[in-house]
C-alpha cells in the first residue's frame, strides 16, 4: 500500500500542522512526512535542524498513537526546481499523492504527473511558523501554539536562545 507525502518545512512542528497530519490520515493509510529544506538551520527562517525537527515530529506522533502509520523523511533542496521531485523520490518510498498548499511544490509535482491535494488551513492566524518564531524572539507567549513534545524539544535545545542569538547578529526578521 502506498505512502501519501505531506512535505513542509515544519520550523517548528506546530498545531496546525499536526491537525493537517490527523486530517490528511483520515484519508490515507500511511503517510510519509517530508522535512523540506532539510540542510538548513540556524537562521531566521529555518532556526532548527533536521534532526530536532524529526524528534518534535516524532515525540509528537507517538503522543497522538500514530507513529504506525507514519515515516519522518528528511529533503534537502538541491537549487534545482526541474531535478527537485526525482530527488524527493530518491529520498521517500513510493507515493501515490502529494499534500501541500506551496504553490510551487505543487506545481512540480502536478508537472511531475503526481497527483497533488491541497489542505485545509487550521486557524492559520495562529498556527503559522513564522508567527510562532517572532513571538519566541520577542519573549511572548509560544508554547500554546506547538504540540506539548515541540515545546520540550525546542526548549531542550535552547531554540528560543537561538532564535534571539540569530536576529541580534543578522538583523534580518520581519
Amino acid at each position: 500500500m502506498p505512502f501519501a507525502l505531506f512535505i513542509g518545512r515544519f520550523q517548528p512542528y506546530h498545531l496546525g500542522h499536526l491537525a493537517a497530519t490527523k486530517w490528511i490520515l483520515e484519508r490515507e493509510e500511511r503517510l510519509i512526512v517530508g522535512i523540506g529544506s532539510a540542510q538548513y538551520s540556524h537562521t531566521f527562517e529555518n532556526p532548527f535542524t533536521a534532526g530536532e525537527r524529526v524528534e518534535m515530529i516524532l515525540a509528537t506522533l507517538e503522543e497522538e498513537g500514530l507513529t504506525n502509520r507514519c515515516l519522518i523523511i528528511p529533503i534537502p533542496d538541491i537549487g534545482q526546481h526541474a531535478l527537485w521531485v526525482q530527488v524527493v523520490k530518491q529520498y521517500c518510498p513510493s507515493f501515490s499523492r502529494v499534500y501541500t498548499n506551496s504553490p510551487l511544490t505543487r506545481r512540480l509535482f502536478i508537472e511531475s504527473g503526481i497527483e497533488v491535494r491541497e489542505i485545509p488551513l487550521f486557524m492559520r492566524d495562529k498556527y503559522d511558523a513564522t508567527y510562532i518564531r517572532k513571538l519566541m524572539i520577542e519573549g511572548d507567549s509560544w508554547e500554546s501554539y506547538v504540540p506539548r513534545p515541540v515545546a520540550e524539544v525546542i526548549k531542550r535545545v535552547k531554540g528560543v536562545e537561538r532564535l534571539r542569538e540569530i536576529v541580534t547578529r543578522c538583523d534580518k526578521y520581519q
